[in-house]
């Protein structure tokens, strides 16, 4: 096979010696090698003179590439941070050279190839002049020279490897030898022996630059390259390709720097790996850690929720199952495996890949193959071995498309925010109970050159910014990074069953000395074609402090049961640091003992009523998003805060609840108050029993938290015996 000697100790190039010593060029493979191979293309090439949705993708793409190359090529000297003009022009640039390179290879017409070879002949001339780029951060261990990080220059290489690899065939020896010597194989070497730190580091910048890098070393016939993209600069085995598939994704394929990164991360996963595949397939590697990243692809699009994905940690809320990368990871998915749900979630993305893989997904969708995709209530394990607790999804379709997302999970590397088990709700399509996600206006070059914003770190970091408790009004592991990636929580268990779902994990090295406990479950309550979301959260501490517990809303506020002393003249911040800062305290409440209840109206046209039982003890702050902030960065979003003070212990219970409809069009409004009348909370043993009294049933809803349940457990009610299986069971108590 194609580098048979590729392990060989003979093997001594490197990526220096090769550039310094002007090495002749090798004898060439068979072109492309990459993503797409010669028997691809020649099906594609019949495959676009018949009608079907791969020749509209074709059509489509060459009508928008004819025009791009009607104009002059540009390729400006970098000067702006992200989202500027030269910036995105190289963006548009490596896309372009890739896009054209495809349409050669389909058309056969050598102007396309042309203009790819022009484009690269023209980088080839600047980059030996190039500096690193200006707007590079301060002491930043991986600046770029085409963009201000050398992040950007790996997904350069990535897509212009590619292009090259489709056109190279139509280049003679002299134009090859300029491109390769001035450009192609000096950007791998910025990439790799330049940037060792980088290129090592397991994380999702050394997985573009070792997908780059590596095939680079396909294309330009270098087995080295290949060598050390998969197992480091000094093929140790520490860093490199193989050792990101090992560490970055758990054994179910959920990737550590949670599912935006994921989405993000895919492509030179899925792509580097599709090149070794059709270069070297006995070395299995989508076989490996028994197919991680098939089941990465899957998790993908589990990890989302009406087209977009869950926006935890350094997310941006609008990005969904339609990103190119899961487009492309879909459809090597569906090449290699045939699942017919994928073809489901290939038509949502409604886009067609112009390679082998997709050529069947386009003539699988022609023909009607498409079976619905089906997503589940799952723990996703997180840690390369699935034991630093899990992200956890559960969802029921009783009263409409519901899912809630809990997060006991790993602090995910730099990408982390501090939220040890916090949670979301979403329904009916849309974010209830929300997470802020990053303080970023990704690629808008007039806030903060596109990159985060300091109030990333600042507010949406911190945990006052998520939904769970704030021990002190001090974030958990103080904020720190290391801290927080060297202490996972516990999930404790997870189960899904008729009656609902249900989840518990904990942590005891969030703060010294507190321990967290949260039980969430999402139940089914089909007698009355709704849901109901209980919420435990247990603190327990030898020393008194002060307990927050946020709750983050998307609507408008409509009432709540206990009075309100709103600041109606000036606005104080709740805080001074660690994300109270930025927090407008717009009015106060201390409810009497019972319950406490907060409504408001989602865009979406439901009410949702948060009911919480109190002591009397606990002070409820409302807020909203934007104090201490001058350059309004932040977006203006409610929510409130429970608080209790010079407590050890203590438990907080909530009940969320949909209901009603507001129709403004056809005037009119059902249902616009809570049905739940009562709500109690015994103890019996390991379970706990919540006694919930709606308008026109009552409920029984008992959880086990015990860490293994084996047989059933027996509970007691108003002098009658309920037998338990499971850590879930709902009894309905006037027709049981």
């Amino acid at each position: 096979m194609f580098f048979s000697s590729l392990k060989s100790k003979f093997i001594s190039v490197t990526l220096v010696a090769a550039v310094t010593l002007g090495c002749a060029l090798p004898v060439r493979a068979t072109h492309p090698n990459l993503v797409i191979t010669q028997s691809d293309v020649e099906l594609m090439r019949e495959a676009v003179g018949t009608e079907g949705r791969f020749a509209q993708a074709y059509q489509t793409l060459k009508n928008t590439v004819d025009q791009q190359i009607a104009l002059p090529i540009t390729v400006p000297v970098p000067k702006d941070g992200g989202g500027g003009y030269t910036h995105e022009r190289h963006k548009k640039n490596y896309q372009l050279m890739f896009n054209a390179g495809m349409v050669y290879q389909l058309s056969q017409d050598d102007k396309y190839a042309d203009f790819v070879k022009d484009m690269l002949l023209v980088y080839a001339d600047l980059y030996p002049t190039l500096p690193l780029h200006p707007e590079r951060r301060v002491n930043s261990q991986n600046p770029g020279k085409f963009f201000w990080q050398s992040l950007n220059e790996a997904v350069w290489l990535v897509y212009t490897i590619q292009a090259y690899d489709l056109v190279i065939n139509a280049l003679s020896e002299e134009e090859q030898n300029v491109i390769e010597t001035q450009l192609l194989k000096p950007v791998a070497t910025f990439l790799s022996s330049g940037q060792p730190s980088t290129f090592n580091k397991v994380h999702n910048h050394g997985t573009w630059a070792t997908a780059g890098v590596g095939m680079a070393g396909y294309v330009l016939d270098e087995p080295e390259w290949v060598e050390i993209a998969l197992y480091d600069l000094e093929k140790s085995g520490k860093g490199g390709f193989i050792r990101q598939l090992d560490e970055l994704f758990s054994p179910q394929g959920y990737y550590n720097e949670g599912p935006y990164y994921q989405r993000y991360a895919l492509f030179p996963f899925v792509t580097f790996a599709k090149a070794i595949e059709n270069n070297e397939p006995e070395r299995g590697i989508f076989e490996h850690r028994d197919g991680v990243l098939l089941k990465a692809i899957d998790t993908t699009i589990q990890l989302s929720y009406n087209g977009l994905f869950f926006p935890i940690n350094d997310a941006i809320k609008t990005k969904g199952i339609d990103t190119i990368e899961l487009v492309h990871g879909v459809t090597i998915a569906y090449g290699l495996t045939k699942d017919t749900g994928f073809l489901d979630i290939a038509e949502q993305q409604n886009q067609i890949i112009l390679s082998g893989d997709g050529l069947r997904v386009a003539n699988a969708l022609d023909a009607g193959k498409a079976t619905p995709y089906t997503f589940d209530s799952v723990a996703f394990g997180d840690g390369k071995d699935g034991d630093e607790g899990a992200l956890v999804v559960m969802r029921s379709q009783v009263a409409g498309d519901q899912a809630v997302l809990f997060k006991p999970a790993a602090q995910g590397l730099g990408h982390g925010h501090f939220d040890k088990l916090t949670w979301q709700f979403y329904d009916n399509g849309s974010e209830i109970i929300s997470d802020y996600g990053a303080a970023r206006f990704l690629n808008v070059e007039a806030k903060y050159g596109g990159r985060y914003l300091p109030e990333n770190n600042t507010y949406a970091k911190q945990t006052v910014s998520h939904n769970t408790v704030v021990v002190d009004e001090t974030s958990h592991f103080d904020a720190r990074v290391s801290v927080g990636n060297a202490n996972a929580p516990t999930l404790n268990f997870f189960e899904s069953s008729g009656h609902g779902v249900v989840s518990s994990g904990e942590i005891s090295t969030a703060y010294e000395g507190v321990t967290l406990e949260r039980t969430l479950a999402l139940v089914n309550l089909p007698e009355m074609e709704r849901t109901i979301t209980l919420d435990l959260f247990e603190v327990t501490s030898d020393d008194e402090h002060q307990y927050d517990l946020p709750l983050h809303y998307q609507g408008h506020l409509i009432d709540s049961n206990f009075q309100l002393s709103a600041n109606t003249d000036q606005l104080p911040a709740l805080g001074e640091d660690n994300g109270y800062q930025h927090l407008w305290l717009r009015a106060t409440g201390t409810p009497e003992s019972g319950l406490a209840r907060v409504t408001w109206l989602s865009d979406n046209g439901r009410f949702y009523s948060q009911t919480s039982l109190v002591d009397g003890d606990e002070s409820f702050l409302f807020t909203q998003i934007g104090a201490n902030d001058p350059n309004f960065n932040l977006r203006n979003e409610n929510g409130f805060v429970r608080r209790v003070s010079g407590k050890k212990t203590h438990r907080f219970v909530s009940l969320l609840e949909p209901h009603g409809e507001y129709n403004p069009s056809k005037e009119y409004t059902l249902e616009a108050t809570s049905s739940l009348e009562s709500l109690s909370v015994t103890d019996q043993g390991s379970v706990t029993v919540v006694h919930v009294t709606l308008a026109s049933n009552e409920y029984l809803v008992a959880i086990n938290h015990a860490s293994e349940v084996s047989e059933q457990t027996q509970i007691s009610f108003q002098n009658k015996t309920y037998l338990l299986n499971g850590h879930l069971g709902v009894f309905q108590l006037n027709n049981h």
